[in-house]
């Protein structure tokens, strides 16, 4: 009897999503704005190194709260495939398998983040470098990092694009909310695109992000508040024969 309740209904999926998301969020802000932006200082690897070596804690801190963000970001894909398959099941499984791998990008760019402090503080095979050079290597890994992280991003704009369009042909959720989430995919293409191609310009396009930020947090509260309309996600889902 749990097993069907659960099976049948939308709000748990939702209020999953809502909970996992709002995870995401709080992990990916505290090690952008706690960790990383006081640690690493841009163009001087002799301060990053020092900073990284006197908060050795914090940094690992912030390797704990990224992979927890890549592990909470696995389970969202599942359950919001789960949620909107009944609109479109092919698109859902392209929105899933987006996502899946961004996060498969972004976790594997960890192990750059964490070659800093390999590096830093030293080992047989570090033996062949002296200071300066292991604080630019290190840096070097931490640059390497940021783009893994971009690089990921734009996987995830594709994500948001097909996700926004689910939601927005959605009766649902609102058709605002999926815009939001389209408008968030152009961004993080924008966004990262600029990065690679275009690296003069990052600074001067930075307020767009605004953007994601409304958008997801958006997404978050109203899954984790309002959630879906349980009688209209039942009749799509049996309408398509998945019920």
């Amino acid at each position: 009897m749990a097993d069907q309740t659960f099976k049948t209904s939308p709000q748990i999926y939702a209020r999953a999503v809502g909970v996992l998301y709002l995870i995401i969020i709080v992990l990916g802000l505290f090690s952008e704005i706690f960790v990383r932006s006081p640690l690493i200082a841009p163009g001087d690897a002799a301060t990053t190194a020092s900073n990284i070596m006197a908060a050795e804690p914090l940094f690992r801190v912030g390797f704990l709260a990224d992979s927890i963000m890549c592990l909470s970001d696995v389970a969202v894909a599942v359950l919001l495939f789960v949620l909107l398959r009944p609109i479109n099941k092919i698109l859902a499984l392209i929105a899933l398998c987006f996502r899946v791998t961004q996060t498969a990008v972004i976790a594997l760019s960890l192990l750059n983040y964490y070659a800093a402090i390999l590096l830093l503080k030293g080992s047989n095979y570090t033996a062949a470098f002296d200071v300066a050079q292991l604080n630019s290597l290190s840096s070097l890994f931490l640059d390497l990092h940021s783009y893994g992280y971009d690089l990921g991003l734009i996987l995830f704009g594709v994500h948001c694009l097909v996700l926004g369009y689910l939601i927005a042909k959605s009766l649902y959720m609102p058709r605002v909310l999926g815009y939001l989430v389209m408008a968030a995919g152009i961004t993080y293409l924008i966004g990262s695109y600029t990065r690679f191609l275009f690296p003069d310009f990052v600074e001067a396009i930075a307020p767009i992000y605004l953007v994601t930020i409304i958008s997801e947090l958006s997404l978050c509260l109203w899954l984790l508040i309002k959630g879906v309309n349980p009688k209209q996600w039942q009749e799509k889902t049996e309408s398509v024969g998945l019920l």
